[in-house]
């Protein structure tokens, strides 16, 4: 029987950017998704979904923190994929001039925009070829996440989320993350991201009805669960 779905807050999102237990807990979650192979998931779907020769021009990051992730996406694809435009969504300023530089150096090109993502869906002005999201989508209501769903659906022909598997195994796994160092504010959020998380099709359920729209959810091992859709009148 799954897990029922619950959403607390969790720290990291309330904390001000310069709390040193943020900062602390942002360096935590780029080795939370080492673990949870979240960069290799995502590239293998993108791979699958562009054949060869094929390449998006922009790419939306939903939720994207200090952009590390999204560097660590584009370096497995940026060989494959030259001179894409991605640019990182947060609420919060976080991405580092360092960071900028590490994607011009792979021949990207990367744009920041702070905003709340219902505000700036609303109002961005290019769709995207691809919008993004890792752990992301579980701090929402499922009120919230269908409304965000549809906006999504509204301005791109190919999502991919990549999220929380609310199951067993990885809430227990979740507790243990202070033998790898990681702090009491990622520890808390790590439960908490769990508990939220997704199974089954969830998130299917939630993506708008109607549309030529191909869905694919399923578990990704070890902890992860992961979302694609795509407009078949893309051609892709």
């Amino acid at each position: 029987m799954p897990l029922p779905r619950t959403l607390e807050t969790e720290w990291l999102d309330v904390l001000p950017a310069d709390d040193p237990r943020a900062m602390v807990s942002r360096r935590d979650l780029r080795l939370v998704n080492r673990l949870m192979f979240n960069v290799a998931l995502a590239a293998r779907r993108l791979k699958a979904i562009y054949p060869a020769g094929c390449k998006p021009r922009r790419i939306l990051d939903l939720g994207a923190g200090d952009g590390t992730w999204m560097l660590a996406l584009a370096r497995r694809l940026a060989r494959h994929w030259p001179g894409v435009e991605v640019t990182l969504l947060d609420r919060q300023s976080l991405v580092a001039g360092a960071t900028r530089e590490s994607f011009a150096a792979l021949g990207w090109k990367a744009e920041t925009a702070t905003a709340g993502v219902f505000d700036y869906l609303k109002t961005s002005p290019a769709p995207s070829d691809i919008v993004i999201a890792n752990l992301f989508l579980h701090h929402f209501e499922e009120a919230d996440l269908s409304r965000l769903l549809a906006l999504i659906a509204g301005t791109t022909g190919c999502f991919i989320a990549v999220e929380p598997r609310r199951a067993r195994f990885a809430l227990t796994m979740s507790r243990f993350l202070w033998a790898v160092g990681c702090n009491r504010v990622t520890r808390h959020d790590a439960v908490a991201s769990v508990r939220a998380g997704f199974t089954g099709d969830e998130l299917s359920a939630s993506w708008p009805q109607g549309g030529r729209w191909h869905l694919r959810e399923e578990p990704a091992w070890p902890f992860s669960h992961c979302f694609v859709a795509r407009h078949v009148s893309d051609g892709l």
